[in-house]
């Protein structure tokens, strides 16, 4: 079979979408877009001038970082925009999330490597009302909201305490909880437990949440420093309104039990 005069060689269409060869060669074999009519004998790919339009789409889709699974779904749907938007979601909380370890980094390159001052404190139990969550670690701040809306029935008796594992896991349990004043109960979708007591090494962070990590790293570094082990979970108790603090303001004490101290 000869080669329609309208169709353009895999050269010329690669010129005309400011594609390579071989990035043309590369969506064929993915079936992004797949040539016209294909040479049986020599292989040789040539394209109809109509499919220019997807070829230049893909381009630009991937200088905006646009996967090409993503970029499929684009050109095959009527409306573009459901597949765009999950990428922009997607790059604007990679974003953000970049922006954090910026202010992180930045705080490092003034203050150092964290190493805040610590002491031990011996606390005692505390009957309190908990209410539980799980999330992404990018999603802490709106899981500690939802706890935070189910125990809105209760006046506490003491700030807030976070309440957070040592081990890292990509999806992570959260709880808030509220130290419960004598006879209160717990509102419903929350429990009534008793927050253990003991030493803690405690420090004290100010800044915004999202770098509360910092003093969690001095913290375990100074129990590895002095031979304590650390246990449990790391509890932050949060003595600033974030309503009504500025987020370099916010004042948070945070604590590690110490499993050696009993």
């Amino acid at each position: 079979m000869g080669v329609s005069e309208d169709l353009l060689p895999i050269g010329r269409f690669a010129r005309l979408c400011r594609l390579s060869v071989k990035r043309l060669r590369h969506y064929d074999e993915l079936g992004l877009l797949t040539p016209a009519h294909v040479d049986p004998e020599s292989g040789y790919r040539y394209y109809r001038p109509g499919q220019a339009r997807d070829a230049l789409a893909i381009g630009l889709l991937r200088s905006l970082d646009v996967p090409l699974p993503m970029i499929a779904r684009t050109l095959a749907e009527d409306d573009p925009a459901a597949p765009l938007a999950q990428v922009r979601d997607r790059q604007a909380a990679e974003l953000a999330r970049r922006r954090r370890a910026l202010d992180v980094l930045e705080r490092l390159l003034v203050e150092g490597l964290p190493a805040p001052p610590v002491t031990v404190v011996d606390e005692p139990a505390r009957t309190v009302a908990v209410a539980r969550d799980t999330a992404p670690f990018e999603d802490i701040g709106p899981a500690i909201g939802r706890c935070a809306a189910r125990l809105s029935g209760v006046v506490p008796a003491e700030p807030a305490i976070g309440l957070f594992p040592l081990d890292p896991a990509e999806e992570i349990p959260v709880a808030l909880a509220f130290v419960l004043p004598d006879g209160a109960d717990a509102p419903a979708g929350t429990r009534r437990e008793v927050l253990g007591g003991g030493a803690f090494a405690t420090a004290v962070h100010v800044g915004p949440f999202d770098q509360v990590g910092l003093v969690v790293h001095g913290l375990l570094a100074w129990c590895a420093d002095h031979g304590h082990t650390p246990g449990g979970t790391t509890r932050e108790t949060y003595l600033a309104d974030p309503n009504h603090t500025p987020p370099e303001a916010l004042v948070t004490r945070v604590q590690i039990r110490l499993e050696d101290e009993r």
